[in-house]
């Protein structure tokens, strides 16, 4: 069978159809590719599991012509929109599978009803429930890491980083303050090396670190491609953020993340929790305004994780 998989949205978002993607190649000889944005193209294309990439562009005339083309049997699509629902029913996919969500569904002849607002499951088990619809007895076993790099040098030292930018896609995160704190509580450690990272959108964030902090670290503005992000993602023993891509990220290559996430059930954990091991990861709801006790109690856990009395 030939299936096309689609998200097209932020690249948290593309990390949750992951398991998804790997559950069809371990356990069916589908083929499958994905359509996918911009920002997430380069990514996908290094991904052993995905056999073909479609970047989901502005022109609707020649990327419905290119999902023509391909001769889907059938697409499953994790988010959906009224514009990519109406390009697959132009491209004429015989079997259009989707959420049973807004009107965009009216586009789509295989709608699952999910009420994905409820969060009574992370984002990536609800993409995987859409795959039951084409095949309710498929093994929903996958292994971890689901991104891996053969091209990266373990450190020598245990680095453990800090993303206090959020990109506009967290409700909830730490002040840059108490990142600062937090970062300077296992500086001096024996074995240990603090770095800060920081993304395209976050230099109001890098400027107020750079100017405060007063302990050794290293601060690394993360400009380059998403896959050479995640070769430095691998080299961490611990990454600690707010919920965004790049926890995400980190979560798919299976290294330890503490992590940050707003205090309701739409931005929660319960949703939006890495899909790393459970054991390899600590999730915390932050309160609207947290108090100190709420910060030390993240402090402690860290001081925890890293075996620091």
């Amino acid at each position: 069978m030939n299936i096309l998989i689609t998200r097209h949205d932020k690249i948290g978002d593309f990390i949750t159809i992951l398991p998804l993607l790997k559950i069809i190649k371990s356990h069916t000889k589908h083929k499958v590719t994905v359509l996918v944005a911009a920002i997430n193209y380069d990514l996908a294309r290094n991904i052993d599991y995905i056999d073909e990439v479609i970047v989901y562009t502005p022109d609707s005339l020649q990327l419905v012509q290119e999902i023509r083309q391909h001769n889907f049997d059938v697409s499953i699509s994790c988010f959906i929109d009224s514009r990519l629902a109406m390009m697959l029913w132009l491209a004429n996919i015989p079997r259009r599978i989707a959420p049973a969500t807004k009107i965009a569904q009216l586009f789509f002849n295989n709608r699952v009803k999910q009420k994905r607002g409820k969060s009574g499951k992370t984002e990536w088990q609800y993409n995987i429930d859409l795959l039951t619809s084409l095949d309710p007895k498929i093994n929903h076993s996958f292994t971890q890491p689901l991104l891996s790099f053969t091209d990266v040098d373990p450190s020598k030292v245990k680095i453990v980083a800090f993303h206090p930018g959020f990109g506009g896609s967290s409700d909830a995160n730490l002040s840059l303050q108490h990142y600062l704190q937090l970062a300077k509580s296992i500086a001096g450690q024996q074995g240990i090396k603090v770095v800060f990272t920081f993304g395209p959108d976050d230099a109001a964030s890098r400027d107020y670190i750079a100017k405060h902090i007063d302990f050794p670290a290293e601060l690394i503005d993360s400009k380059v491609s998403l896959v050479d992000f995640c070769k430095l993602l691998a080299t961490f023993e611990l990454f600690i953020s707010t919920s965004t891509g790049p926890m995400q990220l980190a979560g798919a290559l299976n290294i330890k993340t503490l992590s940050f996430f707003g205090d309701n059930s739409f931005a929660g954990a319960n949703r939006w929790a890495p899909i790393s091991d459970a054991e390899r990861q600590v999730n915390f709801s932050v309160p609207e305004n947290y108090t100190q006790d709420f910060y030390q109690s993240v402090e402690h856990k860290l001081a925890a994780i890293l075996k620091i009395s």
